[in-house]
């Protein structure tokens, strides 16, 4: 389930038969999420005006505005386009959204001001609670979908279709998982790996 803040997404698997199923830990550690507030945004009367905004430029062209609860970034663009990232829940990304958009008009720029936000990433952690083999899990899942190279990066990658995610298993059972469009798709992941490596007998 979901706390209020949306920070912990924790699935309480059922028992079935015979075995008990874990609570693989799942936790949102970041949502991207991008919206249109509007058109030739004045970037330099933000940064003028507001204490707390970045804004540099000839090395980056967006500005920078952070709030503070919920925590976030924003980067935002001339263009209007601007770029959420740091909440811990799609809520608080609109939130976070909601925030700059009045901080902005507040200053006398037109903005629209209930903008469709659209999630473009969620970065989600869990744990599988046990150790695992990557170099069988590497055979066992397919080479098609795996890249395993552990002289490079300590993990296996894995490109699941449905969702269409990519995870990182590490050998100590924990994962990372990229990509998701909402918060069910690290859920969905997480228990179509543990399924599969419980049928191969890898975990």
């Amino acid at each position: 389930m979901q706390t209020t803040k949306g920070i912990y997404i924790v699935y309480i698997m059922p028992y079935l038969g015979g075995i008990e199923m874990k609570d693989y830990k799942i936790k949102i550690e970041n949502v991207v999420a991008s919206t249109q507030i509007g058109e030739n945004i004045d970037l330099n009367k933000i940064a003028r005006e507001i204490k707390d905004a970045e804004y540099k430029p000839k090395q980056f062209p967006g500005l920078v505005l952070r709030t503070k609860d919920p925590k976030a970034a924003a980067l935002i663009f001339r263009s209007g386009k601007v770029v959420c990232t740091g909440s811990k829940s799609v809520e608080d990304a609109n939130r976070a959204v909601r925030q700059v958009v009045k901080i902005i008009n507040g200053l006398g720029i037109d903005v629209i001001l209930e903008p469709e936000v659209k999630v473009q990433n969620i970065v989600a952690s869990a744990d599988l609670g046990v150790d695992l083999n990557l170099n069988a899990i590497a055979i066992g899942l397919g080479l098609e979908n795996i890249e395993y190279e552990p002289e490079q990066f300590p993990g296996l990658v894995y490109r699941l279709n449905k969702p269409r995610v990519v995870v990182l298993i590490f050998g100590s059972g924990k994962m990372v998982v990229t990509g998701g469009k909402g918060p069910e798709d690290a859920r969905l992941a997480v228990e179509k790996i543990a399924d599969e490596l419980s049928a191969l007998g890898l975990m």
